[in-house]
């Protein structure tokens, strides 16, 4: 199973949205693959408009993409885990960045204040993946000098903003 997502961005503050774009974003989050003219039907538009207004939208960088989402247990990733990364005082951010982006394994990556300068969601196979990822990928990063790993039992919830 797989299904599509979009990921909103909003340059600009003053960027007006109407009840048409509404519904026509709407529906795509439903579902990505819902042909135009099935949308322009349901909004009592033409396909042309459709596009127009899909144009304007990507235009003004409300969406930050079109993306696949691969159901990650479906092909044998059924360990997800949340990594606070301590730095050493002297690292420098961008080097422990550039190697965290090297391991396939991390899917995001965040720089947040709090206990952990950055904390990063890893998908491993199982736990004994999760443990060889994390002794031989994570811990050798120079300026990494603890690590504290939550592995998540059940995501409850996975959504886009409501728009």
């Amino acid at each position: 199973m797989f299904s599509i997502f979009f990921i909103f961005r909003v340059k600009e503050v003053n960027m007006k949205i109407d009840g048409i774009d509404k519904k026509i974003i709407r529906s795509l989050i439903e579902d990505a693959r819902t042909p135009i003219l099935s949308i322009a039907r349901e909004v009592g538009i033409s396909g042309a408009a459709i596009h127009q207004r899909l144009r304007k939208l990507e235009k003004a960088r409300l969406f930050d993409g079109y993306h696949l989402k691969i159901n990650h247990e479906s092909i044998g990733y059924s360990t997800t885990s949340f990594v606070g990364l301590y730095l050493e005082p002297t690292t420098v951010l961008s080097s422990a960045i550039k190697r965290l982006k090297e391991i396939p394994e991390v899917v995001e990556s965040h720089y947040t204040t709090g206990k952990y300068p950055v904390f990063i969601k890893i998908l491993c196979k199982n736990n004994q993946d999760l443990i060889r990822i994390l002794e031989t990928k994570i811990q050798q990063i120079n300026g990494v000098s603890k690590i504290e790993t939550f592995i998540s039992l059940q995501q409850q919830i996975d959504r886009q903003i409501h728009i």
